[in-house]
């Protein structure tokens, strides 16, 4: 195969819509479909396609939802091997981890609530790195837009704003915030909800749980 011949991302996303493909899965089809062939061009079929390189920086990865662990954690299987996959750009309330570690309020519900959209369902996740832990971060894409956008719309999630907001990768997760909390979507209807990385220093690590 000619390199040079390869159909553009943008032409090809174009045809996925046209047949009538949502946008954001016609996105990432076409990425996949375009650096996919790039990289068999390159390395031939003994190549991985599960872990491919669909951007600079960035990956896809193909699996089945094996288990949610949380409202932004899941386990997806691969080629039987099993990944540990963290939610890009959301933090969702903590469920509990045994007497010293309890959850927080809506922490079951969001667990419930992502496993609605992901649950035993085959996807291929855009992911960005590993983070310290060894977990996948990842965009889960679902329909025509994310699963990490529909947590923080229902209120089952925040925008992660920690660390002065360096782990928000999408900005219009903030926007999507301010809209359920001015409802009082999900956990927003709780008086004082206490975002999950002030739950962890405060309740996990000091022991000043409320």
């Amino acid at each position: 195969m000619n390199k040079n011949r390869l159909i553009s991302p943008s032409r090809l996303s174009r045809l996925f819509t046209q047949a009538g493909i949502p946008k954001i899965v016609a996105i990432s089809l076409a990425l996949l479909v375009t650096f996919g062939a790039a990289v068999f061009t390159e390395f031939g079929s003994d190549h991985s396609l599960n872990r491919t390189a669909v951007a600079s920086g960035q990956y896809a990865l193909t699996g089945r939802v094996v288990q949610v662990s949380d409202g932004d954690t899941i386990n997806i299987l691969t080629d039987r091997q099993t990944h540990r996959v963290r939610l890009a750009s959301i933090d969702a309330p903590e469920t509990a981890h045994g007497s010293a570690r309890p959850g927080q309020p809506f922490g079951e519900a969001s667990r419930k609530a992502l496993a609605e959209y992901v649950a035993g369902k085959t996807l291929t996740l855009i992911c960005f790195e590993k983070d310290h832990y060894g977990r996948d971060v990842c965009d889960i894409p679902v329909g025509d837009t994310t699963a990490n956008r529909l947590q923080v719309k229902n209120g089952m999630a925040w925008a992660n704003q920690q660390g002065g907001g360096k782990f928000l990768r999408d900005r219009s997760l903030t926007e999507l915030e301010k809209h359920a909390k001015s409802v009082r979507a999900g956990l927003w209807a709780e008086p004082k909800p206490v975002a999950p990385w002030v739950w962890r220093q405060t309740c996990w690590q000091k022991h000043q749980c409320e």
